[in-house]
């Protein structure tokens, strides 16, 4: 990969798609190795667009409009970082050789689904996972909850950060919980997912990074496994590394490997794994950063932003961990435009604190607006300096 000059005729154009937290951090990166970066989400003023060179306000699942958008920015590569995107124009863009599509289109429409990533795990490539079945009515998921017994987990298809999902312990929620999944998931009219609860120690997300070696060749690495606490299927705090045995993380590993394989391209999976004692079972994968890797900001010799940026650029990855961290949330807990933040300086004097402020232009109760992270002499450590750093830092009206 040759490197040019942003905003010129050697220019490496790189389009994200979906300008949120998470892209933003890689836009950064990016920019850092002279890469000219357009951002486009469904909203103006996403975090990413405030560090891109441009910036597209579209709705992305119209393919048509999105479609125009791509010709017209002619990027060399495009970077999807949400789930509702029409997938079927990052296809055409391909197959026509217009653009590169991060990891591959194929591995985007998989899974930006639920249903086509967990079909690729359970039936072509025979991963332990949760029993499941897939419902479009509430009364095939009443079907569903049955077969795979009560309690259970329901999550639109098409849905991110614990949007839609709902724990369901008995036949009589099976009515809310569709309705839920359905006013909640990125596409109207969608399918869901039902899952049986497996009895686990805990939840990883082991990132796994595709690049290319001195010779041109696609190889693996992966980072330490991170730990993390959900409430409602959304990260609260992350942690690394998480304590497994040596059995487990080599399964976790050959699970993850095989499922980035089977996926292809270039670059940074989030692959969500359920850990007890030695065994494992593969969850989900997310083909971009992850949420719960926010912590490799702390943690890393080079975080999972930069190991992205890297990757599909084909350059050289480390993935090699200085030292244990964590990351804890910062949440709107309002809703309201414009939000200020105070107790930045009291949040910055926990030792080894800092923090993210993502410059989400509208706050929510449930929203994140920000990360905290820490480092530590271990894991219990750091996560108390991140939950304490995290803990003083107000979200005012201005």
């Amino acid at each position: 990969m040759r490197l040019g000059t942003p905003l010129s005729d050697t220019a490496i154009r790189v389009m994200l798609l979906g300008a949120g937290e998470l892209g933003k951090e890689v836009a950064i990166e990016l920019q850092r190795l002279g890469v000219e970066v357009i951002a486009v989400d469904r909203y103006p003023n996403a975090p990413a667009m405030q560090v891109a060179h441009r910036s597209h306000v579209i709705p992305m699942t119209d393919a048509q409009v999105l479609n125009g958008v791509i010709l017209a920015e002619a990027p060399h590569i495009i970077v999807p970082e949400i789930e509702a995107i029409a997938t079927e124009v990052l296809a055409e863009i391909e197959a026509a050789g217009l653009a590169r599509v991060i990891p591959t289109a194929r591995a985007t429409q998989l899974t930006m689904n639920r249903e086509g990533i967990r079909r690729l795990a359970a039936e072509a490539l025979g991963l332990p996972t949760s029993p499941f079945a897939f419902a479009g009515s509430a009364e095939e998921l009443a079907a569903g909850a049955e077969a795979v017994g009560y309690p259970c987990f329901v999550k639109p298809v098409m849905s991110s950060s614990g949007k839609g999902q709902s724990f369901v312990e008995a036949p009589e929620e099976i009515a809310d919980a569709w309705a839920h999944a359905e006013a909640s998931g990125r596409v109207a009219g969608g399918r869901v997912i039902v899952e049986g609860r497996i009895d686990f120690d805990f939840e990883i997300t082991l990132l796994t990074v595709r690049s290319l070696d001195a010779d041109g060749q696609v190889r693996t690495d992966f980072c330490a496994p991170i730990g993390h606490r959900q409430v409602k299927g959304d990260y609260v705090e992350s942690w690394q590394p998480q304590a497994m045995t040596e059995a487990a993380l080599a399964s976790a590993r050959d699970i993850a490997g095989k499922v980035t394989e089977a996926l292809g391209g270039l670059g940074v999976f989030g692959v969500e794994l359920f850990v007890k004692g030695d065994q494992v079972w593969f969850s989900e994968v997310s083909p971009r950063p992850h949420d719960t890797g926010l912590v490799t900001l702390a943690t890393q010799t080079m975080s999972e932003f930069a190991l992205h940026a890297r990757a599909i650029l084909g350059l050289p990855v480390d993935v090699s961990q200085r030292e244990p961290g964590a990351s804890a949330v910062i949440y709107g807990g309002m809703e309201a435009h414009g939000v200020a933040f105070e107790g930045l300086a009291q949040a910055l004097s926990v030792p080894t604190a800092d923090l993210r402020l993502f410059g989400k232009p509208e706050a929510f109760e449930r929203r994140r607006m920000g990360v905290a992270t820490a480092r530590g002499a271990d894991v219990d450590q750091a996560r108390e300096r991140a939950r304490e750093a995290s803990a003083r830092v107000r979200v005012v009206r201005d």
